[in-house]
């Protein structure tokens, strides 16, 4: 039985060989005018919803919001920092939250099928932001009240949006990119 003739290799055969794409770097580390001014307005906002929370005695601070905040603050170009993306996207997965936990009740297995379909639904809406698949997950865990959870983080995102507008010029950076 005869057999293929194997394939040479691009360099025996003449053939110049194919570059391979460059390997992924980390990004460069920013300027300090950058790095002071991101770090300032992620505390500033955190800061500003504990302050808030505290007069209106109510949480603002949930996990989610801290990592919404460092997204707002150190990566504001990005579309998951966008204010279409914070404010929606959060209460999107809230609202999915709420569903779930309507359907099955507070626990685990629940908060986990609302994390991921918290997901599904921004990607839908066109909200992309990770940190809000945690909110659904928290939702689901805590079996928190509709309305003043809602509003509540309503607030907290137009607060977050507020510090990353107050803060791009501080950094020289443009927050945001595009509203809707």
């Amino acid at each position: 039985m005869p057999t293929a003739p194997a394939a040479e290799a691009p360099e025996a055969s003449g053939l110049p060989e194919t570059p391979r794409p460059p390997r992924p770097r980390p990004p460069a580390r920013p300027r300090p005018r950058v790095l002071l001014g991101a770090t300032a307005a992620a505390v500033a906002g955190l800061l500003l919803l504990v302050a808030v929370g505290t007069l209106l005695r109510q949480p603002l601070l949930i996990p989610p919001l801290a990592a919404s905040a460092a997204l707002v603050a150190g990566a504001p170009e990005l579309p998951l920092s966008q204010p279409r993306s914070v404010v929606g996207g959060q209460l999107l997965s809230a609202l999915t939250g709420f569903a779930v936990l309507a359907l099955a009740g507070p626990g685990p297995w629940g908060a986990a099928v609302a994390g991921g379909l918290a997901l599904g639904v921004m990607a839908l809406a066109r909200a992309p932001h990770s940190p809000a698949a945690a909110t659904a997950v928290v939702v689901v865990l805590q079996a928190t009240p509709f309305w003043s959870f809602l509003g509540l983080l309503a607030l907290a995102c137009l607060l977050l949006v507020a510090v990353g507008l107050a803060a791009a010029p501080a950094t020289g950076r443009t927050y945001p990119a595009y509203w809707i």
